[in-house]
């Protein structure tokens, strides 16, 4: 009897010796909040500092399992998304209420992989729940790449620079960049919860930090020993430039609409050919020079559909004259169409022959995506002495998939012209270099008002300009003239399809243990 007093009076007194444990760590989990908060300002974005990137999802990760569903996950939802617009503070240009739509929608993509990492993780044990975080984060970043801003706001961005790391962008894509971020935060939370006494653990953190190490190892074996080595040819990319007085504001809305009025061409005209004269005169220099391949910043020459044709027959002779391949990208109008712009890159060859017109795939959500001509979204390609050339356009680096068709055509170097503004600059032209390591080209983006740049297949930056730091407006780059098939170009975002389905199997195992 007095046994089961004993015991009785055991069970009522434990649950709250066990809780002030729980509660001093839900206390202090707090302070781990603000921590992260203040990192995750410069995890991403505009002041990227990638330590932050390792070390803010750690500390959030470790909040929002020690809190309650109810507090721990809308805290990380508000957190994360009043962090995203200081991050790319002046990169988003969406007007208005509908820019704080945006914020919202995207902050769920932000908490998805912390919801799914709280939901299953705890029905999970040792190695099985480790995995957990990185494959959802991996997963959502992926299936997140289809919608209409591509790429824009992967962690993986926030690596750039670290070369040795980077080149497993040749074999998972920016996937598997994600999957180390969370594969760390994981583990580290594994070891802060179990502590380093607990040998299941200490065998998680052995497998983890180990495969980072042997990621940036022989990713710097790759570029220590298997640089570039084939020859390189003169490339010459231009960006347009004020040469006259400018058009109003008004006047230009109606250009770009479809709508420019009898009086507007009066003055668009003059304007535009100043722009365009100015454009032929300076890559004839670069030609004479002795640049190979020439081209110029996204709808840089702006043309009215009847004049078109005149302006490119003289690019024509250019490249006839100098032996040349010359790249003319064009904003072509048509007054009183639905869609009056014609955003194009005409690549003419040596014999003065039209090689091809690639239309821009991925126009920006707004008011681009509704005045400009479909695109059929097909890459070209063309077979040259110097390499197979193919090209994108802007925004369309920020889309792996549609870049993996260079890959396919075994491009070996990709022109990219380019049109941005101050404030992504230098940011989307260091996203657009992710591209070519992933798909073994090398990559010019030339970009108007912003960074042109180009880089080789492993990464390297080869030359660079700032539109806002120069008075010339043209980059002069020695480039590889062969490319080297990746691993990621012929399985494509296997990687990403793996941590979907790892993600099915333990959800799968957590029900199984569930009936258990």
């Amino acid at each position: 009897m007095s046994g089961s007093l004993a015991y009785q009076e055991t069970q009522i007194s434990e649950p709250p010796q066990q809780t002030k444990p729980l509660r001093a760590a839900e206390s202090r989990s707090w302070v781990w909040l603000a921590i992260a908060a203040a990192l995750l300002l410069f995890a991403n974005g505009v002041d990227t500092v990638p330590l932050a990137a390792w070390f803010a999802p750690i500390l959030l990760l470790r909040f929002v399992r020690t809190q309650s569903l109810k507090a721990g996950l809308p805290v990380a939802y508000v957190v994360l998304t009043a962090t995203f617009p200081f991050q790319f503070r002046g990169m988003v240009p969406i007007p208005g209420v509908v820019y704080y739509i945006f914020l919202l929608l995207t902050g769920i993509t932000l908490v998805l992989p912390y919801v799914v990492d709280r939901l299953l993780a705890r029905r999970l044990s040792g190695f099985l729940a480790m995995l957990v975080f990185p494959a959802a984060w991996a997963a959502v970043e992926y299936l997140s790449s289809f919608m209409g801003y591509g790429t824009w706001g992967s962690a993986a961005y926030a690596m750039y620079g670290n070369l040795p790391l980077l080149q497993l962008l040749s074999v998972t894509g920016l996937w598997g960049i994600t999957f180390l971020l969370g594969w760390v935060a994981s583990t580290c939370n594994w070891l802060w919860e179990e502590g380093f006494a607990s040998p299941q653990a200490r065998r998680g953190a052995w497998a983890c930090f180990g495969a980072v190490a042997a990621v940036l190892l022989l990713g710097g074996l790759r570029v220590a020993l298997f640089p570039p080595n084939s020859q390189t040819v003169r490339v010459a990319s231009i960006s347009d430039r004020t040469v006259g007085p400018e058009l109003s504001l008004p006047v230009k809305i109606r250009l770009f609409e479809g709508k420019a009025t009898s009086e507007d061409l009066l003055a668009i005209r003059p304007w535009a050919s100043a722009i365009d004269e100015d454009l032929l005169a300076r890559a004839e220099r670069e030609m004479q020079a002795g640049a190979k391949i020439v081209f110029w910043g996204e709808a840089d020459a702006k043309l009215l559909k009847e004049d078109e044709a005149a302006f490119i027959a003289r690019g024509q002779a250019l490249a006839v004259t100098y032996n040349a391949y010359f790249g003319m990208a064009v904003g072509v109008l048509s007054m009183g169409k639905p869609r009056p712009l014609e955003n194009k890159l005409v690549l003419i060859q040596p014999n003065g022959k039209v090689a091809w017109e690639y239309s821009k795939a991925h126009p920006v959500p707004g008011f681009e995506d509704k005045m400009q001509v479909l695109s059929d979204g097909k890459l070209r390609s063309l077979d040259t002495p110097y390499g197979h050339l193919s090209s994108v356009i802007c925004f369309d680096a920020d889309f792996p998939q549609l870049l993996a068709q260079g890959g396919a055509l075994g491009a070996d170097i990709m022109l990219v012209p380019s049109n941005d503004w101050q404030e992504i600059d230098p940011w989307h032209t260091q996203m657009a270099s992710f591209r070519a390591i992933e798909q073994g080209f090398n990559l010019i983006r030339h970009t108007s008002h912003g960074l042109a740049a180009a880089y080789d297949y492993q990464g390297r930056q080869l030359a660079a300009m700032d539109h806002f730091r120069t008075a010339d407006y043209a980059l002069v780059s020695q480039v590889p003239t062969k490319g080297a098939r990746t691993i990621y170009s012929r399985l494509g975002d296997w990687f990403a399809w793996v941590c979907i389905a790892v993600l099915i199997l333990l959800r799968i195992q957590s029900l199984r243990r569930t009936r258990a």
